[in-house]
């Protein structure tokens, strides 16, 4: 073993350096700062660079990592970011949003008494850093194959599609009904954690790579979705899961009650300027309720407090360390001024003409197991009300297929998943069209988005004969 792969002794793990409550809650500014090429280095050079990689078979994109993080130790920051692209089509969106604690960092073999090689603050700096110094994907090597891929949906997945199609000669037309591209990247995660120009500059991209974007354009409404199938050799649906999960709580359709994405979606309009500014739902002064605990509970509690609510609690029904979202974002959520009650399960939403209130009781672990945990149960007795003038519902989201599935026969689950064929991966049941992402999985992580869509890609180039790189087989 070399002297430098006993860096983790002497060097702690670090992050860039985080704004401080006081600044960050003023603005929708991302609240994490970046490394210096010297603290890069430093904080890569801990890695272990492990036989078998744990981080590299737990990230869902089986990304290069101790590759990647050898060449930013040794300074080579282009060969990084080339290699970063190999397996992820939207590493600096990865870097800066996915729950690395449940994934690549939380397998690090130096998690347990070390702390883990500070993996997703390194894969944004690659990217960051290689654009700024003027790195651009090279796909001088590529010859056109004549085929043509219609990408129904700009979000991650069809996003990551269109990527591998053009790196290998199809040309690719992506549609999408919002006027930027990015899907809930750009309109359902805030900017505190993805600043939106990142999106626009992987649209730049994207476009110099020969991706062809037609935003504003309604599949179903503005374009018929006959004409994709008649028009182009293929068709990839990546249109999401945006239908709220409801509560099936007694006044949720109270004035004040309001659907997670609905209440982010409104901000994020409200801050980049578009849509009609009627629908901005501003709870300033409010006393907010935020029923989940999953990311976009976190999302919501964060939101919240910029906007100045007079008091944000999160009420989740089991206890903290069952929570499904980002530890990091619960911890800059408690930093934040968010008050959290565990165990606590909504009964009813309170008021006559609009919200006033919540009722909760107490919750505690049964015996049944579904899905790998163990069920909750109300403890009988426990009820207790708490105010608030805004409940926000974060109760997930169910698959919303377009009506167009149904009309041109693609199979759906009961739950109205489209399924897809093992046999030519995300694959429908019409063979000219491919889906994946949240569509296919259900309301999913940006990463396992981007894989799927990565995916569909491998197997669309299979269905044209065309051989695909190691980029695509990644």
């Amino acid at each position: 073993m070399s002297d430098s792969t006993l860096n983790f002794l002497n060097v702690p793990r670090a992050e860039p350096a985080k704004a401080p409550v006081e600044a960050r809650t003023a603005s929708y500014a991302e609240i994490y700062g970046q490394f210096s090429p010297a603290d890069a280095a430093t904080q890569a050079s801990r890695c272990l660079a492990c036989g078998n990689p744990f981080c590299e078979w737990k990230c869902p994109v089986h990304n290069f990592i101790p590759n990647w993080l050898k060449l930013i130790e040794e300074g080579r920051l282009f060969e990084a970011a080339e290699l970063s692209h190999r397996t992820n089509s939207l590493p600096e969106v990865c870097g800066r949003i996915c729950p690395q604690d449940r994934l690549c960092e939380g397998a690090c073999t130096l998690n347990d008494a070390f702390g883990a090689v500070s993996i997703g603050s390194i894969e944004k700096y690659i990217t960051d850093e290689a654009l700024k110094a003027g790195w651009r994907p090279d796909l001088s090597g590529v010859r056109p194959t004549g085929r043509h891929v219609a990408v129904v949906g700009a979000g991650p997945a069809g996003l990551a599609c269109a990527d591998v199609l053009v790196r290998h000669g199809v040309a690719a037309t992506v549609f999408d009904r919002h006027p930027r591209i990015g899907g809930l990247l750009t309109f359902g995660i805030p900017p505190f954690k993805l600043d939106k120009d990142i999106v626009e500059t992987r649209r730049e991209i994207l476009e110099g790579m020969g991706v062809r974007f037609e935003l504003g354009r309604d599949i179903g409404r503005d374009l018929a979705f006959e004409t994709l199938l008649d028009d182009y050799d293929a068709v990839f649906m990546a249109t999401g899961a945006y239908r709220a999960v409801a509560g099936g709580l007694a006044g949720e359709q109270l004035p004040g009650v309001v659907p997670a994405l609905t209440y982010l979606i409104s901000n994020i309009n409200h801050e980049l300027g578009l849509g009609d500014p009627r629908d901005w739902i501003s709870l300033q002064d409010r006393r907010v309720v935020v029923l989940g605990g999953g990311d976009t509970a976190m999302d919501c509690n964060r939101t919240a407090i910029r906007q100045r609510a007079a008091s944000v609690t999160c009420t989740y029904r089991r206890a903290e360390s069952e929570l499904n979202g980002s530890r990091r974002d619960y911890r800059s959520s408690v930093e934040e001024g968010v008050s959290f009650l565990f165990n606590r399960q909504p009964v009813a939403i309170l008021g006559r003409d609009r919200v006033e209130g919540v009722r909760l009781a107490t919750t505690r672990l049964g015996t049944e197991v579904r899905r790998g945990r163990r069920t909750v149960e109300v403890v009988p007795g426990t009820e207790e009300d708490i105010e608030a003038d805004a409940v926000i519902v974060a109760f997930g989201f169910e698959a919303s297929p377009p009506p167009w599935c149904a009309e041109r026969g693609i199979e759906l689950h009961p739950n109205g998943l489209v399924k897809v064929s093992p046999a030519l991966p995300f694959q429908t049941s019409h063979p000219k069209v491919f889906a994946g992402g949240d569509m296919v999985r259900g309301s999913d992580l940006v990463v396992t988005a981007v894989f799927e869509g990565r995916q569909a890609a491998q197997s669309m180039l299979t269905l044209f004969g065309v051989e695909a790189s190691d980029a695509a087989r990644a």
